[in-house]
């Protein structure tokens, strides 16, 4: 028999979360994220904490709340920016540009943010 390759952790959760943030269900996302993001090893909280604060920025945006999701926005970038260009099969440039043009968008007065690619 082969050796049995475990997969690693929060991959599943990871998978889920980005389908779910594709289809704009973004409590969903951060329920599968707030899983993945626990059961990470140290050096990657960051990355699935920084994908929380993505989806939480855009719950919010949809809410209603520009000074939650400006904040949101903020600590994503925080946190995701030492994993760019890409970690996880996850475009992390890409999405930093997604939360940088949000955040131009909620400083003047919009909330209305683009469907997030991830």
């Amino acid at each position: 028999m082969g050796a049995r390759i475990l997969p690693v952790n929060g991959d599943s959760e990871l998978r889920r979360s980005l389908e779910f943030m594709r289809d704009g269900r973004f409590f969903e996302a951060h329920e599968e994220l707030e899983v993945a993001w626990r059961a990470a090893l140290a050096e990657e909280r960051d990355f699935f904490q920084g994908l929380v604060h993505v989806t939480v920025a855009w719950y919010q945006a949809g809410r209603g709340r520009p000074v939650a999701c400006a904040s949101q926005l903020r600590k994503a970038r925080r946190r995701l920016s030492a994993y760019a260009p890409a970690h996880r099969g996850v475009d992390v440039a890409d999405v930093l540009a997604q939360v940088d043009a949000a955040a131009e968008l909620v400083a003047a007065g919009s909330l209305d943010l683009t469907r997030l690619r991830i």
